[in-house]
Order: structure tokens, then sequence, then C-alpha cells
């Protein structure tokens, strides 16, 4: 209930720091209205969602159309399941782990859970009835098999490196070679990442929701608390990229450069905290990239998917695979 509850909340005040960082890459305020700098405007845009008519198209499969939102929303949550935020501590004379749990398919079941998501996209074109929906689902379909590919095959780099799918092992192997992965997997963390946007739909890869092209994209003829939860699925989809990407390259809850003794004054601050703050990193780039980079043609798309980034994933998976072996 923390992990869920914190996660919700979380989701609800992205939008306001994306509309926030957005306003001052543009050199504007932002919302500035609801509370002092506009801090409250999340609790008003929840008010009005709630209170808004929620309206099913007379020509929409009525239980698809109500499914589908709920399908994009409910892996989004249930991948916390797996993410560690830190160690183990000891609270009140317990020890405590600040996971809910610790599977050793952890990053396979991250990996299949978050690809269900996409299928609530499809459905939701399908079961609007509405060419603009419909050809978003599509985009959104061919965008998903192409960027989850060299995704899938970046983690197979990480696999290798840590000799585990557990996530709390992989942030302990980069703890035992005091080394986070993103300096020995530098393409493999470029490759999560590009892949993480194409793959949360967030520019400069959002086609299946190219206002100019499609209207509102796949969410077009959704409104009140159902286009609710399509908003909350895209932010919360941010939030796990972020936290995996932490997990796997950034050493999750360890600090900067935990093996130099220097910066031993770092440890201080804790562990969870420093897993908040590189994921808040993360969220940021997320943010700023949109701010900056425009939309990308949908022939550019795949052939940045198919021609660069899938051969580039393979070539950095067999290289790893050499190294691994010429070190053992």
């Amino acid at each position: 209930m923390i992990v869920l509850n914190a996660t919700l909340v979380a989701v609800t005040y992205m939008v306001l720091l994306e509309r926030k960082v957005i306003a001052w890459a543009q050199s504007r305020l932002g919302p500035m209205r609801v509370g002092p700098y506009g801090i409250l405007q999340p609790v008003a845009d929840a008010v009005k969602l709630m209170i808004k008519e929620d309206i099913t198209p007379v020509r929409a499969d009525p239980w698809v159309f109500t499914a589908a939102p709920i399908i994009s929303m409910v892996p989004a949550l249930i991948v916390y399941a797996v993410i560690p935020f830190g160690p183990e501590v000891r609270l009140f004379g317990r020890q405590v782990t600040l996971y809910i749990t610790d599977i050793n398919v952890g990053l396979l079941y991250i990996v299949s859970v978050a690809s269900v998501g996409v299928y609530g996209i499809i459905l939701a074109g399908y079961a609007s009835n509405s060419k603009y929906p419909l050809l978003a689902s599509l985009r959104a379909s061919a965008q998903l098999i192409s960027y989850e590919v060299a995704v899938t095959l970046t983690l197979v780099s990480v696999i290798m490196m840590a000799g585990s799918l557990s996530m709390v092992s992989i942030v302990r192997a980069q703890q035992s070679t005091h080394l986070w992965y993103a300096f020995v997997q530098p393409v493999a963390f470029l490759i999560f990442f590009i892949g993480g946007l194409a793959e949360t739909n967030r520019a400069p890869f959002d086609l299946p929701e190219a206002e100019q092209e499609l209207t509102g994209g796949f969410h077009t003829e959704y409104s009140g608390m159902r286009f609710a939860l399509f908003f909350l699925a895209e932010y919360a989809n941010m939030i796990v990229v972020s936290s995996v990407a932490t997990t796997l390259f950034l050493g999750g809850w360890l600090r900067p450069f935990p093996n130099v003794a220097f910066l031993g004054f770092l440890d201080v601050v804790p562990a969870w905290t420093w897993f908040l703050i590189k994921s808040f990193v993360f969220l940021y780039i997320f943010i700023w990239v949109r701010a900056t980079l425009p939309r990308y043609r949908y022939d550019q798309l795949m052939r940045l998917g198919w021609k660069v980034l899938i051969p580039l994933a393979i070539a950095n998976l067999v290289v790893t695979g050499i190294v691994k072996v010429l070190m053992v």
C-alpha cells in the first residue's frame, strides 16, 4: 500500500513537473493559479477529471472500451513488486527489506508484465470504433515490437554481467565490482533509454498520440476517469523505466562511486534517497527531451529501431559475450 500510494502521488505530481519544466524551457511560468506557485494544480486536475462526464461512444464495444485503460494502468503498478528501493535495514529492532519481494526471475517478470500494457492501447483503438484511435493502436503495436527487441537484447547484456535475473542481485553485483554498469555497458545504457522513450510513447517517439495527425491518438474517444487512467499509465510507465534504468545501470540504491573512500561522507544520505534521486534525474531527462526534440516521422521511427538500435544491441551483446569469456 505504501508503494502503490507513493507511486500514484508521484504520478500526479509528475504532470505538474512536466508542465513546469516545459514552461521554463519556453520562458513561461506554467501553472501558477492553484496554490502557491501552482503546487495544488494536480489536485484541481484530479477533481476536474472525476466530475467530468464519462462518455461511451454509441458504436464502441462497451466492455473492451472500459477494460482497455485498466489493462494499461495495472501492469505499470504491479511491476514495483520486484523493484528494490534500498537494502535491508534495521527498523525498530527488526530487519526490514526496502523492497516488496526478490524473485530469481525479477527482470523477466518486469519485461513480461510491462509488455502487457500495450494491449490496453491496442484494445482502446479497436473498441473505440473510430479510425484515428485504430491507426494509433496499430502504430503503438508496431512501435513496441520494434523497440522491445532492442531493449531486451540490452537486458541480456546486463544479465551476462551480473549472472542473475534478480534485481537485488544485479545491484549487489555492481556493488561487488565497485562499478555501475552504465560505465561498462554504455551502449546498452543508451539503447535502453531510447527504447524506454519509445515504449512509453514519449517524444520524440509519441507517434501513437500525434495530435496533428491523429487528433488525440488512441484515447481520442475517452473522457473522464477512463481518460485519466491512460494519463496515469503513461506517467507510471515513465517512473517504471526510470526505476529499472536506475537499478540496472546506475547501481540502484548505491551511492556514487561506492568504492572511493574519500566519498564516504555520502553514506550519511539514506540508500533509498539515492535511488529516488537517480530516478528523478531520469524523469527530468524524459521531460527535457520532450521540450527539446521534434517528433520523428513514422518511417524514421521504424528505421531507427530496425536498422540502428537492433543491430547495435546485437553487436553489443556479442562483444559482451567475448569479453566475458576472455575475462574468465
